[in-house]
């Protein structure tokens, strides 16, 4: 599945659409501390977090994630969105928790598949 099938299927908002949508979403991740995503976070993954904030977006670029999901409502500030669009980052948005959005992305990876 790529980015922009997910971003197509309704389950997130998009937020920041990033540079390149027909990036393939090898797995999903999910981490709220940065340091861990930063070394285990597996490249084209789409990560999901509750961490917003412009350290997530330094991280998922050093990761090579795919996509950033941030999950339970929260959502990045103007200056995080800015940084996102200047760096080319995929970022979608749920109300869902963490599990739950993770979950609908590996159903929905495994459907397509």
């Amino acid at each position: 599945m790529t980015v922009k099938e997910l971003a197509d299927s309704g389950i997130f908002r998009t937020v920041n659409p990033g540079d390149d949508e027909n990036r393939k979403i090898e797995s999903v991740f999910c981490c709220d501390l940065l340091s861990i995503a930063m070394g285990r976070a597996p490249s084209g993954c789409a990560w999901v977090t509750v961490m917003a904030n412009m350290n997530t977006l330094a991280v998922a670029s050093l990761a090579d994630a795919a996509c950033v999901i941030m999950a339970e409502g929260v959502k990045l500030d103007e200056l995080s969105l800015k940084k996102a669009a200047q760096q080319g980052i995929y970022v979608m948005e749920t109300d869902e928790p963490v599990f739950e959005a993770a979950l609908k992305i590996h159903t929905r990876r495994t459907e397509t598949a």
